[in-house]
């Protein structure tokens, strides 16, 4: 069974979107027929960047995300360019690990929480003003390993945690306004992944796009009455 979204004159911000989940989640949307505004802080010029900068209905906005002065501006130009915001993607996040706690560095836990937590929380704040005004949604990463505390990750399950903690918080505090959910996904089908997992069943991994299909519906009105979940997106992982 095929499932369609239309998602015609809807604007969505997507942050993240130069990886290989946030090029998906933004070409996702595009096909829908929305307006994608995406944002990265890798330009998009860079063989890293994964999204085709010229598709259509894209617009490309760089930024560092961890720096609050940033998304001000940003939201402020995506605002001026298309005059609002209907939903927010918060894709930008990265994996770290390998170490238990005793032997990580400060400096790993910072990176961490600012990529993985900061982003999300300044994206939506500065987003959800202009949500209330189109009773808008939020969709934010964590992950599946953020559930419970492992071996060698600490920080990152500790930053997804976060995540999840203040999806539920922005879900509370905006009841009727701006629904928020999260997915939860385990290991995402990716080139790096492969690389670094070259021995892994890769065929059980779930696939960006798979995810950004959840992506989507939980932005849809068909997930009306949902606000404050965090959906898992396993695949067979």
């Amino acid at each position: 069974m095929s499932v369609t979204f239309d998602f015609s004159d809807d604007v969505a911000v997507v942050t993240g979107a130069g990886g290989a989940l946030g090029s998906a989640v933004a070409a996702a949307f595009a096909d829908a027929g929305a307006t994608v505004a995406t944002v990265d802080i890798v330009e998009p010029d860079s063989e890293d960047f994964l999204l085709d900068p010229d598709r259509e209905a894209v617009e490309v906005y760089q930024g560092d995300f961890t720096d609050e002065r940033e998304v001000e501006r940003v939201f402020g130009d995506i605002v001026e360019d298309h005059g609002g915001i209907d939903h927010l993607a918060n894709v930008a996040g990265t994996w770290r690990g390998g170490t238990p706690i005793d032997e990580t560095e400060a400096a790993t836990f910072e990176f961490l929480m600012n990529v993985n937590l900061k982003t999300m929380f300044l994206a939506s704040k500065h987003a959800i003003p202009h949500l209330r005004e189109r009773d808008g949604a939020i969709v934010s990463v964590s992950a599946r390993s953020s559930l419970e505390g492992g071996e060698g990750d600490g920080i990152y399950r500790a930053s997804k945690a976060g995540v999840r903690i203040l999806t539920e918080t922005i879900a509370e505090e905006n009841p009727g306004e701006v629904r928020a959910n999260a997915v939860m996904p385990s290991v995402i089908d990716t080139p790096m992944n492969r690389e670094m997992m070259p021995d892994a069943d890769h065929e059980q991994w779930v696939k960006p796009s798979e995810i950004a299909e959840v992506v989507l519906f939980l932005c849809s009105d068909a997930a009306g009455v949902t606000s404050g979940a965090a959906v898992p997106v396993y695949g067979e992982a």
